[in-house]
């Protein structure tokens, strides 16, 4: 994919009200529902993470009761300052479950340089054409911003997309603690202009989306992380930390979940009843 400047509006525009993680800070002081994580869910978001992995290798035994994949495609997409090395248990996970799981290979990632702006788009594309048929997008934190914009890409090749803690509807930079080590690699991204636009600021995405979050994230607002109500898109929110999101036993029951359901069909996402405890009802996106 070959990206070429254009005469839309740039995001991080403050007339449009939305913000994308690369662009000019909006000018105006974060609203309160644009507040990030406590402190307190910050200071603590890794070792939470460190006892999530304990309860993934208890979960093990749950997740054998998975619902079983149909072999199609999956990309999984690392978050930020992750590589595939993050999404180990995820993408073991989806194999074991019949997927050809693929990760990228691009390293770390470090936000949206020139590689990664046309290699995700690329990737889609080629496993769409490999293996003849519709690829499923699984992207972690900023991976899921990708993943929404390598989906508009190439809708015609995309069967869904799933995002764990993904700042998919950020309006203020506000809204992540992670802005500290993005703006430490700003000089490897590309110009603002060549950046997708806001998925604020863009239709709804017309392909299933599904949205995993937690309200107990310390490092993206959840509410940030939030679709709106659409036909075919859903918010499920677990207790899960950030950096644990992508080993959280229930986390990657809903991934298998999502992923399990025949191409061209959708029904709400159900938690088993032996996992209803890690899935409370998820909240407006105001509270």
């Amino acid at each position: 994919m070959t990206i070429r400047p254009d005469d839309r509006p740039r995001p991080g525009d403050p007339s449009r009200g939305a913000w994308t993680p690369g662009a000019a800070h909006p000018g105006r002081p974060p609203e309160p529902h644009e507040a990030p994580p406590h402190w307190l869910l910050f200071g603590t978001d890794a070792g939470r993470a460190v006892a999530e992995a304990g309860l993934s290798a208890v979960g093990r035994a749950i997740l054998r009761a998975a619902p079983r994949g149909d072999g199609h495609p999956v990309v999984v997409l690392p978050g930020l300052g992750g590589g595939n090395s993050s999404t180990i248990v995820l993408r073991h996970t989806l194999r074991r479950l019949g997927y050809a799981v693929h990760g990228w290979s691009l390293g770390r990632n470090h936000g949206p340089t020139a590689d990664v702006i046309e290699h995700v788009p690329a990737l889609v594309r080629e496993l769409a054409d490999r293996y003849g048929r519709r690829v499923s997008i699984v992207g972690w934190s900023l991976g899921g911003i990708y993943a929404h914009a390598a989906a508009r890409a190439n809708l015609d090749r995309v069967r869904q997309v799933i995002t764990l803690g993904s700042p998919i509807r950020m309006t203020h930079p506000a809204q992540t603690h992670a802005m500290g080590y993005y703006n430490l690699h700003a000089h490897r991204h590309v110009p603002e202009h060549l950046l997708p636009p806001s998925e604020v600021d863009q239709p709804p995405l017309p392909v299933p989306a599904t949205s995993i979050f937690s309200r107990w994230d310390g490092i993206v607002s959840y509410r940030a992380s939030m679709h709106p109500p659409y036909e075919r898109h859903e918010n499920i929110a677990t207790v899960s930390s950030h950096f644990g999101l992508g080993q959280h036993p229930a986390v990657l029951w809903a991934v298998a979940d999502r992923l399990a359901q025949r191409e061209g069909t959708w029904q709400p996402f159900e938690p088993p009843t032996m996992l209803m405890p890690l899935f409370p009802p998820p909240p407006r996106a105001d509270d």
